[in-house]
């Protein structure tokens, strides 16, 4: 079976044509994602025939879960239909169906490759009963958004702003330079914390100024990534609705920056790299 392995500002994953395939894809994304016996990534995006859009993209994270959508994945995964012809060579924009719905993607080109892309990325839902979060001990909030919810975990006051991107994502602003924070010990407690039913993305965020956000993020099922689209995106709005924010983010995570654009009504638009690796046969 033919992969591509790609990456968006590090947030890396395997890239199977499976529109005549058929496979335990959890179970191949768990092998294959395997950084010591595997390829080595953050999941397993497929290309795959759509009855309501030029393709679908289905991903399942590392641990073989399904995911309803990445934003830097599907840059990658415009960049590869485009690339092998799947879709015309020089379309100026492509629609993918996703779990989260369809997303618009327009590419953007130089020398004929696909260097980087721009997606609408949805509106974000910011109703707790929808992203979903249990708010059991707050009964009376049953609206959004929710902002600075008391949340406490391993002694660290971590107070979390709830929005979904069509995955689920907890998000905290801090003080402490996140290189610092121990992200590895926290995370995976955060994202199968008994309040997020489907489990939650985590982020951890710092201030830099007008338009300048660092971040790490806890993936969901993935662990912590150099990059994550829609994390990003998730952040951008989470610090316009604290007010940290009234336009355009620059949001530099361990594996480059994405640029996010949200009006505070619409579509959240996001904006970063698309990178083919390496191409090879697996035979596991």
């Amino acid at each position: 079976m033919k992969f591509t392995k790609m990456q968006g500002a590090g947030n890396d994953y395997i890239y199977v044509d499976a529109r005549s395939l058929d496979n335990d894809w959890p179970e191949l994304s768990r092998k294959m994602s395997d950084r010591h016996f595997g390829i080595g990534g953050d999941g397993l995006i497929l290309i795959q025939d759509s009855g309501v859009a030029d393709l679908k993209m289905s991903m399942f994270n590392a641990d073989g879960s399904v995911g309803e959508m990445c934003g830097n994945g599907i840059r990658c995964f415009a960049k590869y239909a485009i690339e092998r012809g799947i879709v015309d060579t020089s379309t100026k924009s492509m629609d993918v169906e996703t779990l989260a719905g369809v997303r618009n993607i327009v590419p953007q080109y130089q020398d004929g490759k696909v260097i980087a892309a721009k997606v609408a990325m949805g509106r974000p839902v910011l109703n707790p009963g929808d992203v979903p979060v249990n708010l059991d001990a707050s009964p009376d909030i049953t609206e959004g958004p929710v902002v600075n919810y008391p949340f406490e975990m391993d002694g660290e006051d971590l107070p979390l702003t709830f929005v979904s991107m069509g995955n689920p994502h907890a998000i905290t602003f801090m003080q402490q330079p996140v290189a610092d924070f121990a992200l590895h010990t926290i995370g995976p407690k955060v994202e199968r914390h008994p309040m997020f039913p489907r489990r939650v993305n985590f982020e951890v965020v710092n201030l830099n100024g007008e338009g300048k956000l660092t971040a790490r993020v806890w993936e969901r099922g993935s662990g912590e990534t150099m990059a994550c689209g829609t994390g990003a995106c998730a952040i951008a709005v989470a610090a316009r609705l604290q007010g940290f924010s009234q336009g355009s983010l620059d949001i530099t995570l361990p594996g480059g920056t994405l640029a996010i654009d949200w009006d505070g009504e619409g579509e959240v638009y996001l904006e970063g790299p698309a990178e083919e690796v390496f191409s090879g046969e697996w035979g596991g």
